[in-house]
């Protein structure tokens, strides 16, 4: 297409000494790229003196120094220049409202008038253009669409980066159906500047030629939808194949497709040994990172499956999901030739619902970022089969916009997109499916779900982290703050608002009526509320543990029976509380029935404060199912004594900034519950054991009864060949100031040969320290550093990290553990300290305590076992595969000085070797991958 061959495009990329133009910062580099007629036709590159030294960030940034400007003219020089070539073009810039304003500032302060071309942002036209890729800083665009970008942060590479980038966005722009083009032009007046123009001048001009739609698509409403199959293809519910029982057979199976490997043969073996022994309920096997274990289980499992019985595979993560179903399953099925299907299960929350979807596109004018989520949606629409917005890429969905368009669940009968709903599809797959891959916060949730079959078998893998994710999934709280405010915003809503109820109806006497009985009512409940927080207050000495949290809040630790003793005035102020709270919902829903059956029915001012009861009354039913589900716990003595209680009080001074959080200790009963629902359990994970043995694992996965088999796999590769361990023996002492300084000369100075670093620490404050420390390194200027805590979400870290050419990644908790690096290779990891938990924490210290009730030696039987399984998972970061090369980097000296180093050394299944610190850098640069 020529919709904008006679443009002029100037895009424009600027290097400055800082971003607050205001603060003496300027122009070091201006660079551009001109298109014509759709085509990158000449760039040009200044360099200018800013008559001020560049700082060293910027200097590690752009790679631009002091000496590369001093001899330049400064931008007096360059300004007639710069104007002459925007003369009459299209301004275009990633990030428009930077590199416009500080132009124009410096054009300004030179006695020059600002510019006012026409102006369009590439950030906002790539989020909308390519919905589904995972960043759009312009270095990773230039990867991830095949850009040449030479010199990334240099201002001529920037601009002929994005310039190429304009192009494709207007090509795939293009492509889009009519009816998406016309939404995207009706919504695209609320984006940056000018950016608007690109859609309006596509859709106007593409609707001239009245394009049919593609035989691909479906239009419901003015909404454009792949089409999908709705009607599920008949199979035969699996294969009568039987198992390949000879290890020839399956040498002959797996020839040409994947390799033979002894030890992954011996575990398939021993999977469906287990499989077909009726006596037995459930296996542990511990298998080496990268030995094929997924597609283990899966081949040995799909054989059983012809008797309409499902395999339903757990994992952690949403990440591990995706993985089985995109790579495993088929390999699987390439293999075998097994005529089976395979569905992911998740919340309906991850699917988009679109009625709620379509609702949206015209309720009023959304902010910014809603606006661009809701075009980029429509896009998306035109790509996905099956509505998951995980398909997006979000490092978070906690926009307003996710409330509405999150689908509920329900059946969506009768509505105009009942055809195409995205959740009732994946349902009827599901229905279908023999394999179910879910993760195990929804299993534990859900394991009563009808989706699962009769009699399923159920694989957890990753089985080391199904425990914290059940506790996880049964943690809960009751913010009482949240209530309180919740409750004056709905008097205010009644009665103080400019459009309150009293202000607009008050004149009915059957409205007023309810109004003076319900007002105080309300009053009286805020009452009580207060009433529940000095009760608990009260009870701060008995707390177990007391922590100043970084924002100031105050959290205190309780065992259940210390915080609500039999004789607690707590239980029966909180049976008032229950009746009050259903009155108050239930007179706040009598006024919103008369207000929908007995008022004019026409205004937006009605349709305003309607809405915003129901949604009231939707948040009251919130906190009356949060309540009696605390009721629940208090009444029942065996779980009150399971359960830890948190007090978070926002002023520590003041009882009624008290809230409520608890928290599982002991899972047990629940583990039981959900492996009643199954069969054949098989726990899976490269870390059960410590010294060889699942005791620890057994008790904790409360499988005692269940009398489990054990096995234990070899590596399908020589381990040592791939995986290289040095710790050093003279760092200093850990929780000292050279402990630090040391850390951080490593960081900045033993580094040069990596790419990838994953730096596991277990102090969150220290991670700041240490990031501060080495950010503004000139050693480092070739690397994105990243760290927990600071760089945003843990979504959003481990996204850049992989994303990223350079990277050090600095962090704790979950990224020994809890974190996977499939899409880049990590070649060091760096355990800075050893992996024990801090006893200060609140889910730790309650734990330790309930052990220390029964006699059990905490140290030995929860402390180290736990330490020792996420130390071997931290060194797991490395060897995902037979591929993968790597160090891993011990600094804690006293895995040597300390009894316990040992046990730690142990575990380690290669040899460790004992380094000096004044070796560590020739060390790090002579591995040879």
């Amino acid at each position: 297409m020529t919709l904008f061959a006679k443009e002029t495009f100037a895009v424009v990329d600027l290097e400055t000494t800082g971003t607050q133009r205001e603060e003496d910062n300027h122009i070091i580099q201006f660079g551009c790229a001109i298109i014509k007629n759709m085509k990158v036709v000449k760039t040009y590159s200044f360099m200018i003196n800013p008559h001020r030294d560049i700082p060293l960030a910027i200097q590690n940034l752009t790679h631009i120094h002091n000496s590369d400007v001093a001899q330049q003219k400064d931008f007096s020089y360059y300004a007639p220049k710069i104007i002459s070539i925007l003369k009459d073009a299209v301004f275009v810039a990633h990030n428009v409202n930077f590199d416009l304003p500080f132009l124009n500032y410096e054009l300004v302060q030179h006695g020059y008038e600002a510019l006012t071309n026409r102006a369009i942002d590439t950030v906002e036209l790539a989020k909308i253009a390519f919905p589904t890729l995972p960043s759009y800083k312009l270095t990773d665009l230039t990867n991830q669409l095949n850009i040449p970008h030479l010199n990334p942060h240099k201002a001529d590479s920037d601009a002929y980066g994005t310039a190429v980038l304009l192009l494709k966005i207007i090509n795939k722009l293009e492509t889009l159906p009519q009816a998406t083009l016309n939404t995207l032009s009706s919504l695209a007046h609320g984006l940056i500047r000018d950016t608007s123009w690109i859609f309006t001048t596509i859709a106007d001009e593409l609707r001239i030629t009245k394009r049919p739609l593609g035989k691909n698509y479906v239009q419901v409403r003015n909404i454009i939808l792949q089409k999908q199959q709705t009607k599920i293809p008949e199979h035969s519910n699996g294969s009568n194949a039987s198992f390949p029982l000879s290890n020839k057979a399956k040498h002959q199976l797996f020839k040409g497709k994947i390799n033979y490997r002894q030890p992954q043969v011996d575990l398939i073996n021993q999977i469906n040994q287990f499989i077909k022994n009726p006596d037995q309920r459930a296996l542990l096997v511990e298998a080496p990172n990268g030995t094929g274990k997924t597609f283990s289980y899966l081949f040995a499992y799909s054989y059983h499956l012809y008797t309409s019985r499902k395999l339903v595979v757990a994992t952690p993560t949403k990440v591990l999901q995706d993985q089985i179903i995109t790579q495993e399953i088929p390999q699987l099925l390439k293999v075998t030739d097994l005529d089976l299907t395979a569905e992911v299960v998740k919340s309906s929350s991850h699917y988009l619902d679109l009625d709620g979807f379509y609702q949206s596109l015209y309720q009023g004018t959304p902010n910014k970022m809603t606006l661009v989520l809701q075009m980029r949606i429509l896009v998306w629409l035109t790509e996905t089969k099956t509505g998951d917005l995980d398909e997006l890429q979000l490092t978070n969905y906690k926009a307003p916009l996710f409330v509405q368009i999150a689908h509920p669940g329900d059946a969506r009968v009768g509505s105009s997109f009942a055809k195409v709903d995205f959740w009732n599809l994946a349902r009827q797959k599901q229905e279908e499916a023999d394999i179910l891959i879910t993760n195990h916060a929804y299993l534990a949730n859900h394991y009563n779900d009808t989706i699962w079959g009769q009699n399923p078998y159920l694989v957890i893998d990753e089985a080391h982290r199904f425990v914290d994710s059940v506790i996880n999934s049964r943690n809960d709280s009751f913010q009482f703050e949240s209530l309180w405010g919740l409750l004056n915003h709905l008097r205010n809503l009644l009665f103080y608002a400019e459009d309150s109820v009293f202000n607009q109806y008050g004149n009915d006497v059957s409205v007023n009526f309810l109004l003076e009985k319900l007002d105080p009512a309300i009053l009286d409940l805020i009452h009580v509320i207060n009433q529940l927080q000095r009760i608990l207050f009260a009870q701060n000495k008995q707390a177990v543990n007391k922590n100043i949290l970084p924002n100031g809040n105050l959290l205190l630790s309780f065992e259940g029976t210390d915080l609500f003793a039999s004789e607690s005035p707590f239980l029966p102020k909180l049976g008032e509380f229950q009746r009050k709270l259903e009155d108050v919902r239930q007179q706040t829903n009598a006024i919103l029935f008369k207000l929908y059956n007995e008022t004019d029915n026409s205004g937006l001012e009605r349709d305003a404060v309607l809405s915003e009861l129901t949604d009231q009354i939707d948040r009251l039913d919130f906190y009356i199912t949060k309540s009696y589900q605390l009721s629940d716990i208090l009444h029942t003595k065996e779980v009150l004594t399971q359960e830890g209680f948190l007090l978070t009080l926002t002023n520590p001074q003041d009882p009624l900034s008290v809230n409520l959080s608890w928290m599982t200790l002991d899972a047990s009963s629940e583990l039981k519950q959900i492996y009643a629902r199954f069969d054949h359990l098989c726990f899976v994970s490269a870390t059960l054991t410590n010294d060889n043995d699942f005791s620890f694992t057994i008790k904790q996965l409360a499988l005692t009864d269940l009398h489990p088999e054990k096995f234990i796999g070899s590596s399908t590769f020589k381990l040592d060949q791939h995986l290289q361990v040095l710790a050093v023996k003279d760092f200093p002492a850990i929780d000292t100031p050279q402990y630090d300084q040391q850390l951080a000369n490593i960081l900045e100075n033993d580094l040069s040969q990596k790419s990838h670093i994953l730096v596991l620490m277990t102090n969150l404050d220290k991670i700041k320290e240490v990031f501060s420390a080495i950010l503004n390194s000139p050693n480092l200027r070739d690397f994105e550093i990243l760290a927990q805590g600071v760089s945003g979400s843990n979504n959003r870290i481990t996204k850049r990290f992989a994303i990223a050419q350079k990277a050090i990644l600095i962090g704790a908790d979950s990224f020994w553990e809890g974190i996977d690096f499939h899409e880049c290779r990590i070649d060091l990891v760096i355990a800075a300290k050893l992996p024990f938990e801090s006893p200060d924490q609140p889910e730790v210290r309650l734990r330790q305590r309930q052990l220390q009730k029964k006699g059990i030696n905490v140290f030995q039987n929860d402390t180290m076992p736990r330490a020792i399984i996420r130390f071997k998972q931290g060194m797991g970061r490395l060897i995902r595969g037979e591929k993968d090369h790597g160090q891993f980097l011990i600094l804690d000296s006293r895995i040597w000085s300390k009894d316990y180093g040992k046990v730690f050394l142990n575990a380690i299944p290669v040899t460790t070797r004992k380094i000096l610190i004044k070796d560590l850098r020739n060390k790090l640069d002579n591995y040879d991958n």
